[in-house]
């Protein structure tokens, strides 16, 4: 398992250890923040399981916000940032090996091989995984989960740190929901008893003309960032 969240280390060695690795990581996180404050870019963190839509609503982003540099966290291979390099979007692909999620280092190092100049967005499409992303501080200013309808409903209530930790949920698929028995009504008070400021929108892959509310609100969240740092 992955040798950097701890998963591997033994019980009576991984208090220590992990805060250890945990102050190290915010540290480096909390730098990563102020390097993008200083640019005005707001950054986001995007988390959710293997294949339930991130690459895609990344690709429909692409027509519909203002510029924006991605870096794409995956074990192996560079297909996701190939994907969207074939959108001509600038992506720079962070293969982490073993480790299941992203860390402040990873995401730091990844800043020299992206776009940072005229851009006012970096979203990290962090590794697959409903556990380990959501404890990890890599320097961003929103953190936002997508759970897809063939998930299941019930997966808010199997795996709360991430659904806690985030400032919104994206519902994807939702054009599959019937065919999958997905209640959605249960998966949101589920959602809302953890989180109850949690934004949700919903993406329907084959359909992305839903993601108007999405953007909106990304363009909003940074504009109260940086008016709100002006009046400092």
């Amino acid at each position: 398992m992955c040798q950097s969240c701890g998963c591997s280390i033994v019980e009576e060695e991984h208090h220590e250890v992990f805060t250890s690795l945990m102050a190290g990581n915010d540290h480096l996180a909390a730098h990563t923040r102020q390097h993008f404050d200083e640019k005005n870019i707001f950054a986001i963190n995007l988390m959710g399981s293997p294949g339930c839509g991130k690459t895609t609503l990344l690709e429909h982003l692409s027509s519909n916000l203002q510029k924006f540099s991605v870096i794409e966290g995956d074990l192996a291979t560079s297909k996701d940032a190939d994907r969207l390099k074939a959108r001509n979007i600038d992506a720079y692909q962070v293969t982490t090996g073993q480790a299941c999620h992203l860390d402040a280092q990873m995401v730091h190092d990844a800043l020299h091989h992206i776009s940072l100049e005229g851009i006012q967005y970096v979203i990290i499409e962090n590794v697959g995984n409903l556990v380990c992303p959501a404890v990890y501080d890599i320097g961003c200013h929103l953190n936002i989960a997508m759970l897809s309808t063939p998930e299941g409903d019930d997966k808010v209530e199997k795996y709360p740190v991430m659904f806690h930790s985030v400032d919104a949920v994206i519902i994807s698929k939702t054009d599959l929901k019937e065919y999958v028995s997905f209640d959605e009504e249960k998966a949101l008070a589920a959602l809302f008893k953890l989180n109850p400021s949690a934004k949700v929108f919903r993406f329907d892959t084959k359909n992305p003309a839903g993601i108007d509310s999405f953007v909106a609100y990304l363009e909003e969240q940074q504009k109260q960032l940086y008016v709100s740092r002006s009046t400092v």
